[in-house]
């Protein structure tokens, strides 16, 4: 070794300066080589919105069939996040022709599941339907046609709909308009928008920064400041009444109208969410050098108003996975009501379920039976069947429907996120845990007498199903939870041939 370095250092002195320098070039070009698929293979590494960011990137030519004026890459399709879970093939190898993993067949699920259904825990009503997601095929079935309430198992019905109406690139505007005497406020429905410090999407603090430096070039600082609050219509209060669960629905809002720092589960909410926003904006734009005459007060924008500023929602795909994961029951009435805007009915509770309705249909789910009356899955008044989640959740993996993908990666994961965070642990002897812990992806429903899990599960040998159990008349929460738990680790540790 030493003779040879030697030998180079030697060549290096005596070598032409022209092949010094081609050495050089490519010694650099070679480093710049290494650079580049360092930086290749960490951008594929993270996850970002339920997919890797090297997918999203291969997808950014595909053209958009959603949002509002925003030309930005759609989200791709998942396949190649799916496409171990059904075999060699897509999500729906079946269709492709290419192999898949072994389906489980109808005695075989039959016996691991049926005596699991018979748990007293799981009360006097009580159905299931299991769908191998390659096929569509229902390999399980057990009063899967009777439509149950289904508690917030319904917000996938919701993100299926909206996703379908919008596309999953879709945003929502909240916008400062010019007014008759003033400016004008206008809340699009975006229950993100946000007053709280930090980065965030859709920042009231940005829109106040954008406005006051409208306002300023026009050699404005002092206005008058009216909110517009039309594109939702109807009752504002849900069916259920003041609660911590859900506030008033308005088409202008911070933080989801809670009065503390949460950002999920219960909190006490405002009673009037749209002038609780519109103050905090008159503040915002006092601290800007901008003086608002008096109170902000409600109206309407002209017509033809001349925007000034405008902040944008997350796009709907990741508004859908959030409504999932955490059952957000705000960002789910908001994804309706969505859906009734862009299908031509009022943006109200009734607006809302029958939009939702009718684009359960259009996907060729079984709507007969069902009865969509909220987004949230907080009415009674819902009705779904284990037969329309099944095959609404094999819908969403298959790959004619790539805009419905955010309904699986918005999947809480049990034993690690979401509303499935604290369940499957370790500590259950009775066999509900550790066994469908990572594997199990699920929606969970939970009303006083109501359990519900729908969601995918990786079988024994490798195969996609898809599952929904529903039951009512539960009279032991948890006794039910840790039975309904049973049953999706059946169907994820079942070969069941």
């Amino acid at each position: 070794m030493p003779e040879a370095r030697t030998w180079q250092f030697r060549w290096w002195r005596n070598a032409p300066r022209e092949q010094r320098r081609t050495v050089r070039f490519v010694a650099a070009s070679a480093v710049t080589g290494l650079v580049v698929a360092t930086g290749a293979v960490a951008a594929a590494g993270p996850w970002d919105s339920g997919q890797r960011k090297a997918e999203r990137a291969r997808a950014a030519a595909v053209p958009a069939t959603g949002g509002e004026r925003h030309a930005g890459p759609r989200h791709p399709r998942a396949a190649p996040v799916l496409a171990p879970l059904g075999g060699q093939g897509g999500a729906t190898g079946g269709k492709s022709g290419r192999a898949a993993a072994p389906a489980p067949t109808r005695d075989g699920l039959t016996g691991a599941l049926k005596p699991l259904l018979e748990d007293d825990g799981l009360g006097p009503d009580r159905s299931a339907s299991v769908v191998d997601v390659v096929t569509g095929e229902q390999l399980y079935g057990a009063d899967q046609d009777t439509a149950y309430t289904p508690a917030s198992t319904v917000k996938l019905a919701t993100a299926a709909a909206a996703l379908s109406a919008l596309g999953p690139d879709h945003r929502i505007d909240t916008t400062v308009v010019t007014g008759k005497d003033g400016i004008v406020l206008v809340g699009g429905g975006d229950p993100t928008l946000t007053v709280r410090q930090g980065t965030a999407d859709a920042s009231l603090r940005t829109l106040a920064d954008a406005t006051a430096r409208a306002l300023k070039a026009r050699g404005t600082t002092r206005t008058k400041l009216t909110y517009d609050t039309s594109r939702y219509s109807g009752p504002a209060q849900h069916v259920i009444g003041p609660n911590e669960n859900i506030a008033p629905m308005s088409a202008l809002m911070i933080d989801e109208g809670r009065q503390d720092d949460s950002d999920r589960g219960p909190a006490e909410r405002s009673a009037d969410p749209a002038a609780d926003a519109a103050g905090e904006f008159a503040s915002l734009l006092r601290e800007r050098g901008v003086e608002i005459d008096g109170d902000p007060s409600g109206g309407s924008a002209p017509a033809k108003a001349e925007r000034l500023a405008v902040v944008s929602s997350p796009p709907l795909s990741a508004l859908v996975e959030r409504a999932l994961t955490n059952s957000d029951n705000d960002i789910a009435e908001a994804l309706a009501r969505q859906t009734a805007l862009a299908s031509g009915q009022p943006a109200s509770f009734e607006g809302a379920a029958k939009a939702v309705t009718d684009r359960l249909t259009k996907l060729g789910l079984p709507t007969s039976r069902a009865r969509i009356a909220d987004g949230s899955g907080l009415d009674r008044a819902d009705q779904v069947s284990a037969a329309l989640l099944s095959q609404l959740l094999a819908r969403a993996a298959d790959p004619d429907h790539p805009e419905l993908r955010p309904v699986l990666t918005g999947l809480p994961v049990a034993g690690f996120s979401g509303t499935l965070r604290s369940r499957y642990g370790s500590e259950d002897g009775a066999g509900a845990g550790s066994a469908g812990r990572g594997v199990v992806r699920a929606k969970t429903g939970t009303l006083t007498g109501v359990n519900s899990l729908a969601g995918t599960a990786v079988d024994a040998d490798g195969r996609l199903l898809a599952f929904a159990f529903l039951t009512s008349g539960t009279g032991d929460p948890d006794g039910a939870q840790r039975a309904l738990d049973r049953l999706a680790t059946a169907v994820a540790g079942c070969g069941c041939r």
